[in-house]
């Protein structure tokens, strides 16, 4: 069996040497359904209960989890995460913004907890359509650090 070289390895990047910083992150997805079925899910009518408050819950639990789930992904403080959900033409737009002050970004817990509020939106509405899809998962913003403010399209 043939050794693997160390710069092929899998690792942690190591960030001892950076500094603390505030940082954020806003992520976004979107969960592709009927105007029928988004309507159930905003007027809180589903059989399983309120979705929106159920993905918001699972939102805040996947950012605070996301080390555990990324197998390279530091373990940081978490200072907040906000989830929210808007209609859509095509569904429920679903954002997170994560923050923490530590020595790297919350982009992942960002992206995780839409991540998981997605999959908990679809779980709620998939005994009323079928035809749900998941779609869109996407950075939108962070800042702080070495790199600074990024933002899509700017």
């Amino acid at each position: 069996m043939k050794e693997q070289h160390p710069e092929m390895a899998a690792r942690m990047v190591d960030v001892t040497g950076k500094e603390v910083t505030a940082r954020d992150a806003s992520a976004a997805g979107l969960v592709r359904m009927s105007a029928t079925t988004a309507a159930a899910v905003f007027e809180r009518r589903l059989g399983k209960g309120d979705a929106i408050e159920v993905a918001r819950i699972a939102g805040i639990m996947a950012a605070k989890k996301t080390a555990d789930l990324i197998p390279l992904c530091h373990p940081i403080s978490i200072a907040g995460v906000e989830v929210t959900f808007d209609r859509a033409e095509e569904g429920v737009e679903i954002r997170a913004t994560v923050r923490s002050s530590d020595r790297t970004g919350v982009e992942m817990e960002a992206l995780t907890a839409v991540s998981v509020a997605a999959l908990t939106i679809y779980d709620m509405v998939k005994g009323t359509e079928r035809e749900v899809e998941i779609s869109a998962l996407r950075l939108v913003r962070k800042s702080g650090g070495r790199s600074g403010l990024w933002e899509r399209g700017a």
